[in-house]
């Protein structure tokens, strides 16, 4: 069994990347710029958001975030996401989920310009992945595509995946990116019956039920490869949507948390703002 660390993935990605920046620096151009649209004092989101300004300032890409007060309108807020897009200067533009319960989440991201919508969130650019059109792919399931391919599984031909969970933001992205390398996919959610049967046929299980250490060894096909997706606290230690210690029994591969799939979801939003000041450059 070997472990798939998305830390030391992510470090190789982003020395590429800061490498590339550097490079724009010395043509004296303008660097690639992140905004960050930041609502209210949730811990858990200015921990993050923290996160992805020590990840841009570690490849020289330039970052600004907006913080807006909990209490804002959602005009107030629209006003700022159209500010953004019309500013020539921002690259990408990220509105930190989740936003307090008085706000339109889907209204918001659906205001971000798509060319901006680093995230991927934006319909235009779901709209894109189905059809496996070029567009920005959500930051989580480009990480975990990434990291399938650090260990060789580019191709997917002949392969069954099992995707544990349907969400708009790993679920479903996951489960399309797969069926674009050629695997056979499913779709396994909290209503689906005999889950851990369908799991233990999977060749590729990627985890992201939001249930903490639900998935043993018996949900895995010996020698499976097993992304765990899950982030959840238990007695303040940071654990995954499956038991490692029992999964790694059997699998060939596995993703640990913390140090999985975390690191590549921040690594592949600096990738897609990357690209969005190429795109925007390209445009000029």
């Amino acid at each position: 069994m070997e472990i798939i660390y998305g830390n030391i993935l992510a470090e190789s990605i982003k020395s590429s990347m800061k490498q590339k920046i550097d490079d724009i620096r010395a043509q004296n151009k303008r660097l690639p710029l992140l905004s960050v649209v930041l609502v209210g004092n949730n811990p858990a989101s200015m921990s993050y958001v923290r996160g992805k300004e020590k990840a841009c300032s570690s490849i020289g890409m330039l970052q600004k975030t907006i913080r807006l007060d909990e209490n804002v309108s959602q005009e107030e807020l629209s006003n700022v996401i159209m500010e953004l897009n019309l500013d020539p200067e921002v690259d990408g533009i990220l509105v930190q989920m989740p936003l307090p319960e008085h706000l339109d989440e889907t209204a918001a991201l659906e205001l971000i310009d798509p060319q901006k919508d680093v995230d991927g969130l934006h319909p235009m650019n779901a709209g894109c992945l189905l059809t496996n059109r070029p567009g920005f792919i959500p930051c989580t399931p480009q990480g975990v595509m990434a990291m399938l391919d650090s260990i060789g599984y580019k191709d997917l031909s002949g392969k069954r995946a099992v995707v544990c969970g349907r969400s708009n933001l790993v679920g479903k992205p996951v489960a399309l990116l797969l069926q674009n390398r050629n695997a056979t996919v499913t779709i396994v959610h909290s209503k689906t019956p005999n889950i851990e049967q369908i799991a233990s046929q999977a060749d590729v299980l990627i985890v992201a039920m939001g249930v903490s250490q639900m998935v043993n060894e018996n949900w895995v096909k010996e020698g499976a490869v097993v992304i765990d997706v899950g982030i959840n606290r238990v007695n303040g230690k940071l654990v995954g949507d499956c038991d490692f210690e029992s999964v790694a029994k059997k699998a060939s591969y596995v993703s640990p948390v913390p140090k999985g799939v975390g690191p590549m979801t921040v690594c592949m939003l600096l990738s897609n703002t990357l690209d969005a000041y190429k795109m925007h450059m390209q445009g000029e």
